[in-house]
Formats: structure tokens, sequence, C-alpha cells
């Protein structure tokens, strides 16, 4: 009976590692869009397609960001400012797209673009710290995707958005987890109603990479923002010692960090090439050993776990 059993289970293995490495045809002649190229993710991916012969289309928030990566790559690669919070400046680069891309339509959309601060503790927040989060990492992302839809459902290409495992597990305050939840739902929503037109959506999950999301200095600094803010009830209620343990965490994060971008790029690259994408992508270990796994065990453990790991008040002791 085992025997049987780890044979179906090897020969499925073998079937997805077969189906997983097929890669799409004329890939030289594919355009892909890619947000939030500046830094970190989205300007290691759009020199690695570039490098693949890819027609990389790259949206930088700055000038200064687009002239290094174009000096980086290719005359192929093309580069427009985006601002993914206004909406004149998404109509005009899907214009701008669609004059490139023309009756081929746009093979991959790949939504990078993100911010990680203000984060923190909720109570230390006011609504517009929620609402930058949330403008930059979900509503920007919703809107981009819903400007280009068209061109992409032309093509019957690819939609991949960045999550984090913080769209897995809520471990702190602020608006990057509740944006990154929401990038799975209008993911999974957008996946079954895409698939009629033989389009595919994928979600990249990433655990902790060395970006400026993760800057450790950057981090810090808005949490004594925050703190500096507040109230002084709040203050009072939380303590000096829950502040300075809280930097703490943080000034260790950067040695947390994976320094291999590649490993979530290499994921995005799968997902926009391969003929049978995934629909999810773990990147990194701790996603894969760590978050994952903890995402499906009962809450309870998972409340008993950020309970003990996390930094508390002296008032609630």
């Amino acid at each position: 009976m085992w025997l049987y059993l780890v044979a179906v289970v090897g020969l499925w293995m073998l079937l997805r590692l077969f189906r997983e490495r097929q890669v799409v045809g004329h890939l030289h002649d594919k355009y892909v869009f890619i947000t939030g190229c500046d830094s970190g993710f989205g300007n290691l991916l759009a020199r690695q397609l570039d490098r693949r012969g890819m027609r990389v289309l790259a949206a930088c928030l700055m000038e200064e960001g687009a002239e290094q990566l174009r000096s980086k790559t290719s005359e192929r690669l093309e580069t427009v400012i985006l601002d993914v919070t206004k909406s004149e400046s998404i109509v005009t680069a899907t214009q701008w797209v669609k004059e490139r891309v023309g009756n081929r339509g746009l093979w991959g959309l790949v939504n990078n673009a993100g911010i990680s601060i203000p984060f923190g503790p909720n109570e230390w927040m006011n609504k517009q710290n929620f609402a930058t989060v949330l403008d930059v990492n979900l509503l920007g992302m919703i809107e981009v995707t819903l400007n280009m839809l068209p061109l992409v459902r032309k093509a019957r290409g690819r939609v991949v958005n960045v999550a984090s495992i913080f769209g897995r597990v809520s471990f702190f305050g602020g608006g990057y987890c509740i944006s990154k939840y929401g990038v799975e739902a209008f993911s999974d929503s957008l996946r079954r109603e895409l698939s009629y037109f033989g389009v595919k959506v994928a979600i990249i999950e990433p655990g902790f990479f060395l970006t400026d999301v993760t800057n450790s200095a950057r981090l810090s600094s808005n949490i004594q923002m925050l703190w500096d803010q507040t109230s002084s009830e709040i203050r009072e209620t939380y303590g000096e010692k829950y502040l300075a343990s809280y930097l703490k965490k943080l000034n260790g994060l950067d040695q947390m960090c994976n320094k291999d971008l590649s490993l979530v790029t290499d994921c995005m690259e799968h997902a926009l090439t391969a003929c049978h994408p995934r629909t999810r992508y773990s990147a990194g270990w701790d996603a894969k050993l760590f978050y994952l796994p903890l995402s499906y065990l009962p809450t309870s453990l998972v409340d008993a776990f950020v309970y003990w790991t996390s930094p508390k008040s002296e008032k609630a002791l």
C-alpha cells in the first residue's frame, strides 16, 4: 500500500516538474510592464527580463531611478514615470503602454510597487497613516490593473501581483498587512474571472528580503515619529520600555533579511514565462518553512506565539 502511495506521489512530482519547465515561445516579442522599478525587486526583475530578451516597460516613481535603470540595460527596455496613487498618472502610463504594444497586447503586468510605512501599533496611528499605505499597495495596484486589463486580455497574458507572507499572517499594525491581505483577495477574484479569457494571475509571497521596504533605519525612524506624535496618554500607557523594545527588534531586522533578491525575481520570471505558472509562489526559506506553515495553525497558537515574541506594555502586564 505504502509503495503504491510513494509511486503515485513520485509520479505526480515528476509530472509537475515537467509541466513547470515548459516555457512559452517567442519571448522576444512579448511586452512586460513592471511597476516600482526604481529599486528592489522591480529593478532586478526589469534587468533580468531584459537580459532574457523580453521587451520590458519599466515604471519608476523618480526620473533618477529611470535613468539608472536604463544605464544598466539594453536599448529594448523603456521607462515611464508612474505614481500609482494618482489616476491621471496611471491613465497616461496606460496610453504610453498601449502605443508600444499595439495589437499584440501586453503579455505581462507585474504589480510590484509598494511601501511599508507608516507601520506600528494601530493605536499610535490615524486614518491617514493607514490610507498612505493602502493607496500604494492595494488601491494603486487595483487601479493600475483595471486600466491595463484590456491590453493583457488581448494578449491572453499574465498578471503577477506581489503580496507578502504578511498577507497570510498579520504580525503588526498599520496598513501593510491589511494591504497584502487585500492583494491576496483581489488576485483570487481576478484569477477566477479572467480564467475564461485565458489570462493567468499569480501571487508572489516573499519572506524577509533586504529592500527599502525592510530597511531597519527607515522603519525605526517611522516608529520614533509615530511615538512622538501620539498623545501623552498613549505614551504613558505603553511606556518608554515598550518603545525601546520595539526599536531593538527593528534594529536587528537587517540581519534577518535575505540579500538574494533573485529568489523573488526568479518566481516572478517563472510566472511570466512558464506555460503552466503556479497560482502562488512562496519566496525564501523563511516563507516556506515558517510563515506559510504558521498561517495554517490554529489562530490561538499563532496568537500565543505573537504574544510571547512581541514588545509588551508595562501597564498591560
